[in-house]
């Protein structure tokens, strides 16, 4: 909000606010020199009381002050220099300001105070909520000096509850450096309940100071709220642990399923599949770009428009790499590993003539930032839930298709046993076809899930075949069943160990891992049935 707004705000109810605030006082206090820290305090002190008028002129005149605006002449008088016009700072008529008035300049430290005034209007004034979260994280950095009701008057009028969350933090944090045992024993038990790992170690500390652990009821209370924080904090890294292990293997699977498909039915060794997952990232790009120019009040929702968008069109490029290239290599397993590996060169050049070499951005859309937390630390972010999501629907919809349609039941048949399924009248060709193109279209549901946590670039691709294979080969060649339980348990490996031997550590662990179960179950986990 600009000065020259606040005061428009404020300026129309000048007359009904009289004497809530000395405006006047508080004014020739700014301009005094060495009673500037006292204005500034007066005016933070005022505002749990201040009528709305009065928190806008105080917005108003802070905004004006650190901007170097407020100008002082005569015995007293004070106006702003507002880049619309002067105002009287009183009364805030037009007002003219002599060529010799001065207009002090805050300290260093004057400057600090008038942040942490500014972060107190706000919580009082500021409609966006977004605003009034910063003035809470503000005011819990710097909270020397900050007037003792504020924030419990700003948490008792407060509706939004991430923001009422935040204060009740804040209120819990003040209450620790009371000198009153009973408030310090509720700021204690609030905290308490607040289960992160920064509390746990903010109580941990204050349990080692001398001065809180002296007294028996401050010690065992500490004692209490440290071991629930510990408690739900461990449960909270527990199901965090899950949840980010779910996700990364929600990924994979997407990236595998697809080759699941073709190679569990034909064979082939498609090399191009993870070119098929960046052709599905550009097609959503390409989507992005014309619901923004045809319909930008939907784009928002382009995410959603693009999934059958990217199913079809990966689906087709399936398609025609199939009729093209691929039947003719059936039977011939190093000739369709070097044809799919040409082809997987050509798309990525193809993609970098047509969009550069660099990272496309994408809009992300407010429904799939942040998250929510749960329990201790543990986030539920939205954008991996989205991930999440997409892979639950790809999985139902790939086993509905393969159990319930006639489609399916061919698939089935041909992977079980080609040349007999030929034989009863199965046209092998156009199974291979389509379904060659349903593995496409589901790498290219891949390269969408990752769009909003990935970089997309002409080579991402690469960073996803090894695995795809992996997981497939883990699981059982053409099992969808076993696709999702090797995605998911190779994904659980890798965020468990990561954290504490790194990334290759932990690719090389699952890998030996890997070894370990293929040489025990040469077939996968779970391996389709047929005849041999």
């Amino acid at each position: 909000m600009g000065l020259a707004m606040v005061f428009a705000v404020c300026g129309g109810a000048r007359a009904a606010s009289p004497g809530a605030l000395d405006r006047a006082a508080i004014l020739g206090m700014l301009c005094g020199g060495a009673t500037v820290g006292n204005g500034i305090q007066a005016i933070f002190a005022a505002i749990p009381g201040e009528a709305k008028a009065d928190l806008a002129w105080s917005q108003g005149v802070v905004k004006a002050f650190s901007a170097h605006q407020l100008a002082c002449f005569g015995s007293g008088q004070a106006a702003l220099a507002l880049p619309s016009g002067a105002v009287d700072a009183v009364t805030l008529a037009p007002a003219s300001v002599p060529d010799d008035a001065g207009k002090p300049l805050p300290s260093l430290r004057d400057r600090m105070r008038l942040r942490q005034v500014s972060a107190g209007l706000a919580l009082f004034a500021d409609p966006d909520p977004r605003a009034r979260l910063a003035s809470v994280q503000e005011l819990s950095q710097h909270n020397a000096g900050v007037p003792e009701g504020l924030l419990p008057q700003a948490l008792a009028q407060e509706h939004d509850q991430e923001v009422a969350t935040a204060l009740r933090a804040a209120v819990a944090e003040a209450g620790l450096h009371s000198p009153d045992i009973d408030q310090r024993l509720k700021a204690i038990a609030a905290l308490g309940q607040d289960a992160r790992a920064h509390t746990e170690a903010e109580l941990a500390g204050l349990r080692a100071d001398a001065g809180y652990a002296a007294d028996p009821r401050v010690a065992a209370a500490l004692d209490r709220a440290i071991g629930h924080v510990h408690l739900w904090v461990t449960v909270g890294n527990g199901l965090s642990l899950l949840y980010n292990g779910v996700s990364a293997g929600s990924v994979l699977f997407l990236s595998a399923l697809g080759l699941a498909i073709i190679f569990g039915l034909m064979g082939v060794i498609n090399l191009a599949q993870g070119e098929l997952i960046m052709i599905g990232a550009y097609v959503t790009f390409c989507v992005q770009q014309v619901v923004k120019m045809v319909a930008p009040g939907l784009i928002a929702w382009y995410p959603l428009l693009a999934i059958p968008v990217v199913i079809v069109v990966t689906g087709l490029v399936g398609v025609i790499i199939e009729a093209t290239v691929i039947r003719h290599l059936y039977r011939r397993p190093l000739m369709t590993l070097l044809a799919t590996w040409a082809i997987s060169l050509l798309l990525v050049n193809l993609v970098r003539v047509t969009f550069g070499t660099q990272n496309v951005m994408f809009i992300t859309p407010s429904y799939l930032t942040g998250g929510v937390r749960v329990v201790g630390d543990f986030l539920v972010t939205w954008n991996h839930l989205f991930a999440i999501g997409l892979a639950v629907l790809a999985f139902v919809g790939t086993l509905g298709l393969l159990r319930l349609t006639n489609l399916g039941l061919f698939i089935r048949a041909v992977t079980q046993n080609r040349t007999m399924a030929g034989c009863i009248g199965v046209s092998t060709r156009r199974i291979d076809m389509l379904a060659f193109g349903f593995g496409a279209g589901l790498a290219g549901l891949a390269g969408l899930a990752l769009s909003p946590i990935y970089n997309v670039n002409p080579s991402m691709g690469t960073d996803f075949i090894v695995d795809s294979f992996m997981v497939v080969v883990l699981g059982g060649v053409g099992s969808l069943f076993g696709t999702a339980i090797a995605a998911l348990g190779i994904g659980l490996v890798n965020v468990a160990i990561e954290p504490f031997w790194g990334a290759v550590a932990a690719k090389v662990i699952s890998l030996v891992l890997i070894i370990l179960v293929i040489q025990r179950r040469p077939e996968g986990l779970i391996p389709v049935k047929g005849r041999r």
